[in-house]
């Protein structure tokens, strides 16, 4: 299925449903949930695309496995 039919398809849908407001409430919440996930899933993407980064999360993670780092409260972080 292409773009432009998954897209048609989708629409169908939406009409289908279009006056049930709990339902598309139901689809928005999705929505946005699938939205997020995509977008974090972009963000991870570009930060792991530089090995220079990629390498600093790597150390960062095996850090935090050890027991090195320090907790930080968000409101110190300014400080």
């Amino acid at each position: 299925m292409t773009a432009i039919q998954m897209n048609a398809e989708l629409f169908r849908q939406l009409s289908i449903i279009a006056n049930d407001e709990t339902l598309m409430a139901k689809m928005l919440k999705y929505a946005k949930k699938l939205t997020a996930k995509k977008q974090a899933m972009d963000e991870t993407e570009y930060l792991m695309s530089s090995p220079d980064m990629a390498e600093i999360i790597r150390q960062g993670q095996e850090d935090i496995k050890n027991g090195r780092g320090e907790v930080v409260k968000v409101e110190d972080l300014w400080r």
